[in-house]
């Protein structure tokens, strides 16, 4: 995430061309203005990385909105902070710093997804909060809670439901990023035989389309549904 602050830092660097009358010289008359430019500049610098540096809800109001205690919350900011400590996190970031994790596969697919599930307010970018809302509820959130936050993941064009074909580009991408070094070896058409069993028990009226309802109600009464997306969250 180190990659943001490069960013604002480019942004942030102003080119100066030495102009007439000595404003830039090293002469003794001009040192008086050549400080004040510098401290100018440097107070300039300041106020802006203000502005471009994201700053967290009071950690009492994360606490009471997630499962996380104070004292974990303030572990978790410090890791996030030094990950990115312009205190948000963008898309193609994320994917860096998610391919590491998975160098044998590419996870780009996958991250795209994830971090559009972290990213509620569709901003763009990924504050603290975000991230650790989502968190909590994978680490620490009911059945229900997690199956909530997975369809939501699923439903890529956010309009209610989970179409065929979004379950295949989720699935697929799952397994673009675990790679070639699986084992057993996986065939090729192993994600969309995985997807055609899938949604033939979660469309229970054959409309083509998965309601969270379905959703939830197949999950929760198919333990291979149950143990298969549980092996998925664990790549989150």
């Amino acid at each position: 995430m180190g990659a943001v602050m490069g960013t604002f830092s480019s942004l942030q660097t102003k080119q100066r061309r030495p102009s007439k009358g000595g404003l830039f010289t090293t002469e003794p008359a001009g040192k008086p203005l050549i400080i004040r430019l510098r401290i100018k500049d440097k107070i300039e610098d300041e106020l802006e990385m203000t502005m471009v540096c994201h700053r967290p809800e009071g950690l009492e109001q994360l606490e009471a909105q997630t499962n996380f205690t104070k004292r974990e919350l303030q572990v978790l900011y410090r890791g996030f902070k030094n990950e990115c400590p312009s205190g948000v996190v963008n898309e193609e970031t994320f994917k860096q710093i998610y391919a590491q994790f998975f160098p044998h596969g590419d996870a780009s697919m996958y991250a795209h997804y994830l971090f559009h599930a972290f990213d509620t307010t569709q901003t763009g970018s990924v504050k603290f909060e975000d991230f650790v809302t989502a968190l909590s509820i994978l680490l620490r959130g009911t059945v229900h809670e997690k199956l909530r936050w997975t369809f939501n993941l699923y439903d890529i064009n956010k309009d209610g439901y989970i179409n065929k074909e979004e379950m295949m580009d989720i699935v697929k991408a799952i397994y673009d990023m675990m790679g070639k070094y699986t084992y057993p070896v996986l065939k090729e058409d192993t994600p969309r035989q995985h997807v055609d069993i899938f949604f033939q028990k979660m469309d229970k009226n054959k409309d083509g389309i998965v309601t969270l309802d379905e959703f939830l109600e197949s999950c929760q009464e198919d333990d291979n549904i149950m143990r298969s997306l549980q092996l998925f969250q664990n790549v989150m």
